[in-house]
């Protein structure tokens, strides 16, 4: 789909206006679309708080992960705590004792158990940051404010059922996003990108869905959260608690810190 994006734009930016149209008219119609897109991403932004939303300090989940195997759920779900502050530091803390931890700090990862502290395997540090790189608060805070950022509004879906505008941001790297925002509410409800496969070297796309919506401290915040690859359910989030600008230790983020605190 990339590709056929931007083959289209440069057909826009290359082509000549028909006889009797002139270029200024040709442009307009580039433009229109571009604030069209822009416009839908900034009611997006209003509709999930506006400037809190933009500027809060982290955000705090408790909840269930579900997996699922070709679209078939592995038996029972997997407690987490998840810690996340903009922009690059992720804490997930796993079962009731919370004795098993995942550090995410700018591109490293980092595993904590009674055994001590180690690196987390490249491949899922990688997957972890592709989310991070092309999530909605990613697409919104660095892309957006990109002016080599190239915006595509791509008309009305149907996403969940629900009328969606469909948005693409492509890169200056090439790379995309394509966010689908509810039509009557403008809360995301889906956000898509490609990859290529390091090992087959094949593309892969990678969506999260959006869905149940509860008001949190102001924020519309989604409490259902489903993973696709290539269209078909990895993993379902379940939400049980959210809170936002929490006061966190001064030692939070030192792994080693936490390391030393879980019981050997």
């Amino acid at each position: 789909m990339l590709k056929f994006l931007v083959a289209v734009l440069a057909m826009m930016m290359l082509a000549v206006p028909p006889a009797g149209q002139t270029q200024q008219t040709y442009d307009t119609e580039e433009v229109k679309n571009t604030k069209q897109a822009r416009a839908a991403l900034e009611a997006m932004v209003q509709a999930l708080g506006g400037d809190a939303w933009l500027n809060m300090k982290n955000q705090v989940r408790e909840g269930h992960i579900a997996a699922f195997y070709h679209g078939n759920p592995n038996l029972g779900t997997t407690k987490f705590y998840e810690f996340h502050e903009w922009p690059d530091h992720d804490r997930i803390e796993f079962t009731p004792h919370r004795d098993v931890m995942q550090f995410y700090l700018g591109r490293e990862g980092w595993e904590i158990t009674y055994r001590g502290k180690k690196a987390l395997p490249k491949d899922q540090v990688d997957e972890f940051l592709r989310r991070r790189d092309h999530s909605v608060e990613t697409a919104v805070k660095v892309w957006l404010k990109d002016p080599k950022t190239i915006l595509i509004y791509e008309g009305q879906r149907l996403a969940e059922r629900h009328l969606a505008e469909q948005v693409t941001l492509i890169s200056a790297q090439n790379d995309s996003i394509t966010i689908q925002m509810d039509k009557q509410t403008h809360l995301p409800l889906r956000r898509s990108y490609q990859f290529r496969d390091p090992v087959y070297k094949d593309k892969n796309l990678e969506a999260e869905e959006y869905a149940d919506y509860h008001l949190i401290e102001g924020l519309p915040t989604p409490f259902s959260v489903t993973r696709m690859r290539n269209d078909e359910m990895v993993r379902q989030v379940y939400i049980d608690k959210v809170s936002y600008n929490q006061p966190l230790a001064p030692d939070f983020w030192d792994v080693d810190a936490a390391a030393a605190k879980i019981k050997k």
